[in-house]
């Protein structure tokens, strides 16, 4: 979906003697040379180019490649060639970029709810079998689903001694979509959904805003 953050993984680590370099619509838009000494990403590739404006990441370990706020233009093949002294290898991976209008994004990014409500982050997808979907609230894991599912935990189950949310938080095992019961303002905040396969991750964020109750005397 638009606003996603979406990583290709290479699926390996660099020794530091390889070159790595990210294509899209055959146009170079990152590089790492072996030795880490040049590191480049879109127009720093290829001056004039400006297609994702800041918007891409390399990992220096890995070579996996981010994009930041996706946008329906970034949708396509993007290809990855790993050279080094003995053997050279590609892969290629297609990535989709689904249209979502604004306003409707917002309402599924963008939650306000009383404190006591229950709140449900919807992810909008059903889970693939073999995706890891794990949930974060202020960079702690507060709930994961792995697949088939053999494995679903929530708060303190994924993180020994975090009891946050005290038995408030539910997984839809279908959808992986995230329900916060009776709710308070100290739930307030951005929670962020990341779902691993082998070769792509994806980041959506969410943020949830709690209006306190009142007492009028």
């Amino acid at each position: 979906m638009e606003g996603d953050s979406v990583t290709l993984n290479t699926g390996f680590e660099t020794n530091q003697q390889e070159y790595i370099i990210w294509y899209f619509d055959d146009i170079r838009i990152a590089l790492i040379t072996g030795d880490l000494g040049k590191i480049c990403t879109d127009v720093q590739c290829n001056v004039g180019t400006e297609r994702f404006r800041d918007r891409l990441q390399l990992d220096n370990q890995t070579g996996s490649l981010t994009i930041t706020t996706t946008t329906t233009t970034d949708a396509g093949l993007y290809e990855l060639k790993i050279i080094s002294i003995r053997k050279s290898s590609e892969k290629t991976f297609n990535v989709t970029v689904h249209d979502v209008p604004a306003n409707e994004r917002d309402q599924m990014q963008r939650k306000s709810v009383k404190e006591g409500e229950s709140v449900t982050l919807d992810t909008g997808v059903m889970k693939n079998p073999e995706d890891l979907m794990t949930w974060y609230f202020n960079d702690i894991c507060i709930a994961e689903i792995s697949e088939e599912p053999r494995k679903i935990c929530t708060d303190d189950q994924c993180d020994d001694g975090t009891e946050r949310f005290r038995d408030r938080l539910k997984l839809d095992r279908q959808t992986g979509s995230l329900t916060i019961t009776n709710i308070n303002t100290t739930d307030s905040g951005l929670y962020k959904l990341q779902t691993n396969s082998s070769r792509i991750s994806i980041i959506r964020s969410f943020r949830v805003s709690v209006i306190g109750k009142y007492h009028f005397v």
